[in-house]
């Protein structure tokens, strides 16, 4: 019989035990995968509730202190990443239950918003859609450029910096900010420097956000912000969904006071079928797949395995600390 119950939650594509050696974990490990998101937290409880691994996809699943205090059996807890706002650590480590991360790449997260950005700009979705459908217009509408107009980056991190990269070999005036940000560190990346969040917002053609989540991003772009757009004006969020007031980025397309949105994140995830942003033809979504390749599924899930034998050889790595 084995010693250990692996879970390993949210995996959509049935992608985990391709992706990864679970063998060489060997005997001691049953190892099993969940396809479905689990969003009840009863039913989450429980079906966690015999296992002592679980293997979390990103930020998908709360482990609040509430959470843990129902998985008496868990004792190890590797998330894809190396952050998750999502895990309660003190109260895990309370708990006795260690909380390892993954390595991960910015590249897929950074391609998939220029894909956002391009797909707006050039109504690519709905002329693919119109195609295939055989509609009798051979063609919807009309596109616009991306070379010569002004982008915006919110956040100049390691995905910001390579955004920074996309806009300026497609030829647009790229400006930054960051509450961090100095002219001079805008003038080494050989881009401008905008003062304020709202001053980049007024002058930017598209606006692409790159972002940590914390109490001071959450809602940084809200009702006021939105309104400092041009009408036209494109917003791309790869990061994450709370840093856009929703309500007030639903208001704003609806009202056609910006001119689209490319979206990878949502306040809720899995979105409600009926939530508004499914129906609004000035925005292109797509389901969180920014980190979703099979080269970033082979780091994280190759990671959980090291981690989990490790862990199991009592010298764990890649510990997140409180």
């Amino acid at each position: 019989m084995p010693m250990y119950r692996c879970a390993i939650l949210d995996d959509y594509q049935d992608a985990a035990l391709a992706a990864a050696d679970w063998r060489s974990l060997g005997n001691d490990f049953h190892v099993e995968r969940m396809r479905d998101h689990i969003g009840d937290r009863d039913e989450l409880a429980s079906r966690l509730a015999a296992f002592e691994v679980v293997v979390a996809m990103r930020e998908r699943t709360v482990f609040d202190a509430g959470l843990l205090s129902r998985l008496p059996t868990l004792k190890l807890l590797v998330t894809t990443g190396m952050v998750n706002a999502s895990i309660d650590l003190p109260a895990a480590r309370r708990q006795g239950v260690t909380v390892c991360g993954t390595r991960g790449s910015v590249g897929p997260a950074a391609e998939l918003a220029w894909g956002l950005l391009l797909s707006v700009m050039r109504g690519i979705p709905a002329e693919n859609a119109n195609f295939h459908a055989g509609g009798s217009q051979w063609q919807l509408g009309v596109g616009r450029d991306l070379m010569g107009r002004t982008l915006g980056v919110v956040g100049l991190g390691k995905l910001g910096q390579r955004v920074v990269r996309y806009g300026q070999a497609f030829g647009m005036d790229v400006i930054g900010w960051s509450r961090n940000v100095t002219p001079a560190r805008c003038a080494a990346l050989g881009i401008g420097f905008a003062p304020t969040l709202n001053d980049l917002l007024a002058r930017a053609d598209a606006v692409s956000l790159h972002l940590t989540l914390n109490e001071g991003t959450r809602g940084i772009v809200g009702a006021p912000e939105l309104a400092a757009m041009k009408r036209d004006a494109v917003i791309v969020n790869t990061s994450r969904g709370p840093l856009i007031d929703e309500a007030a980025l639903v208001r704003a397309l609806r009202e056609g006071r910006i001119g689209g949105a490319g979206l990878d994140t949502f306040d809720e995830e899995p979105l409600p079928p009926d939530h508004p942003l499914r129906g609004m033809p000035n925005v292109v979504a797509t389901p969180h797949l920014g980190y979703v390749t099979a080269e970033t599924y082979r780091i994280y899930f190759q990671d959980a395995v090291e981690d989990i034998a490790a862990w199991a050889a009592g010298t764990p790595v890649r510990v997140l600390a409180d």
